[in-house]
C-alpha cells in the first residue's frame, strides 16, 4: 500500500472534534440508560460508525473474547497529526494481555528472557508475561512494593523499591545489589523510575509516593507523611522492620559506576519527579513532574514534562517545559515515559474520568502532539519490548495492554 493510500485511510481520524462528538453521544446514551427515562433517546441515538471503541456505548471489549476491531486502523489509535502514520502500525489492534491487578506499574522488557516484567504495587509483587505462550505468573513476591523497573545494558534488572526506599539491581547470578538507599547520609524517599545510561550510570527519580499505606509504608511517627503519628508503619511488615522518616526533597539522582550518588535535577527544577528517560542519542533527559505526594510540602508538580540538555559532564542544563499535556482542554497527566529511535516521546496518560483520554500520548521531539492511544483504564507506565522491540506495552491500572508499532524503542527498557 502506498503512502497516499495510507493517508486516505487515516484522514477521518485527524479531526479532534470527532472524538469529542462521539464521547458526548456515548455519555448521553449511558446517562439515559441509568436514569431509566431516556430509552427513546437511546433508541434514536445514531448507531456507532465502524468498530466499537472506548467511547462507544456499549464500550469496546478489549479481551480475547471481544469482537474484531481493526478495519485497517484500530479505532482507538488516533492520528492527531498526519506524521503519526510513520510510527503507528496499521492492520494491528490493541490487546489486553492480563487483568486482575491492583495498580500496574513499571513495565520492563527482558530481551534475553523474552518476557515482560512489571510491578503490581499494592499486592507487593512483580509479574511476568512470557512472549512465547502469553503465560502470566508471579515473578517476585514480596517485591518490597517495587514501582519502576528497567534493564541495563548487561541485561540486569533494576528495581525502584518503595518499602525499603532504595534502588536494587539483580545480578546475572541471582544475587541482589543495593545501588542506592541514601543521599548525603539521608534516606531516600521512595525511588520511582530508573533508566540506564551507556556510561554505566543509572538515573532515577525520588518522589514521596511510596509513603502511603497502599503502595509502600508511611513515615515513622512525626515524619511528613505521618505527622500526627496515628499510622503504624510496622503493621504487616516482618519482624525487625524499622520505619523511616522522609528526609529529602523530591529530586532526581545519578548513580555513578563508582557507586557515588549525585543530585542531577533538584525539586526546584522539577517538583515531584516521576517518569524519566533519555533521547536516543542520550543528549536530552526527559523528566515527568506529577502532583504532590503524602506529606509533600514542596512546590508540587502540575502534570508537566520537562526536558534538559545533557553534556559530557553529565550535568542536565537548559531545562524547560516540554509540554503541559493538556489536550482538547483535558489534562492528560503524564507518568511513565519512553522515546523511540526517532526521538518521538511516548507517555502514559492519566486523564481520570475523562473517557477517551486515558492511555498514551505521542509527541515529536519538538513537543508537537502526533497521536493518541485510547485505553479504557488510566495508564501508569509504558515500555517498548517484544523480540524486535516494536511492541508498546502499557501498564494501565488493573490490566496490561500491548500494541505493535512501526518503530522501535530507544535503548534497553
Amino acid at each position: 500500500m502506498t503512502r497516499h493510500e495510507r493517508s486516505d485511510q487515516k484522514e477521518p481520524r485527524r479531526d479532534p472534534n470527532v472524538s469529542r462528538r462521539t464521547l458526548v453521544q456515548g455519555l448521553a446514551v449511558s446517562a439515559a440508560a441509568v436514569t431509566g427515562i431516556g430509552s427513546a433517546l437511546a433508541q434514536n441515538a445514531p448507531a456507532p460508525v465502524g468498530p466499537p471503541t472506548t467511547i462507544t456505548s456499549p464500550p469496546r471489549d478489549f479481551s480475547p473474547r471481544g469482537a474484531p476491531t481493526t478495519y485497517f486502523w484500530d479505532p482507538d489509535i488516533i492520528a492527531v497529526d498526519p506524521s503519526f502514520n510513520d510510527p503507528a502500525q496499521p492492520n494491528t489492534s490493541i490487546k489486553r494481555l492480563h487483568t486482575g491487578l491492583l495498580w500496574a506499574e513499571g513495565p520492563a522488557w527482558s530481551s534475553q528472557g523474552r518476557y515482560l516484567l512489571w510491578s503490581d504495587i499494592p499486592n507487593n509483587r512483580q509479574m511476568r508475561w512470557s512472549e512465547d505462550d502469553g503465560h502470566v505468573s508471579v515473578f517476585r513476591m514480596p517485591s518490597n512494593y517495587s514501582n519502576g523497573n528497567s534493564f541495563d545494558f548487561q541485561g540486569r534488572q533494576l528495581s525502584c523499591e518503595h518499602l525499603t526506599r532504595r534502588v536494587t539491581r539483580y545480578e546475572n547470578d541471582g544475587t541482589a545489589t543495593v545501588l542506592a538507599d541514601s543521599y548525603q547520609g539521608k534516606r531516600l524517599n521512595s525511588p520511582n523510575d530508573i533508566v540506564a545510561h551507556p556510561d554505566g550510570s543509572y538515573w532515577f527519580t525520588d518522589p514521596p509516593y511510596g509513603g502511603q499505606l497502599y503502595e509502600g509504608e508511611p513515615d515513622a511517627a512525626g515524619g511528613p507523611g505521618n505527622s500526627a503519628g496515628k499510622l503504624n508503619p510496622r503493621i504487616g511488615q516482618p519482624a525487625g522492620f524499622v520505619a523511616a522518616k522522609r528526609e529529602l526533597p523530591t529530586n532526581c539522582y545519578r548513580i555513578d559506576p563508582s557507586g557515588r550518588v549525585d543530585l542531577v535535577v533538584s525539586e526546584d527544577q522539577v517538583p515531584d519527579p516521576n517518569g524519566i528517560c533519555f533521547s536516543p542519542d542520550y543528549k536530552k533527559l526527559y523528566v515527568v513532574s506529577t502532583g504532590k505526594g503524602p506529606g509533600d510540602s514542596g512546590p508540587g508538580g502540575k502534570g508537566d514534562v520537562f526536558v534538559f540538555d545533557v553534556g559530557a559532564d553529565n550535568k542536565p542544563v537548559n531545562g524547560k517545559r516540554f509540554s503541559d499535556f493538556t489536550i482538547d482542554g483535558v489534562k492528560c497527566g503524564p507518568d511513565g515515559i519512553r522515546c523511540d529511535v526517532n526521538g518521538n516521546v511516548w507517555c502514559s496518560s492519566n486523564a481520570g474520568r475523562a473517557v477517551g483520554y486515558n492511555g498514551v500520548t505521542v509527541w515529536s521531539p519538538e513537543g508537537k502532539l502526533l497521536g493518541r492511544i485510547r485505553l479504557p483504564e488510566v495508564c501508569g507506565n509504558i515500555t517498548f519490548g517484544g523480540p524486535k522491540r516494536n511492541r508498546l506495552f502499557m501498564a494501565a491500572s488493573q490490566s496490561l495492554y500491548a500494541v505493535y508499532t512501526a518503530t522501535q524503542g530507544a535503548g534497553p527498557a
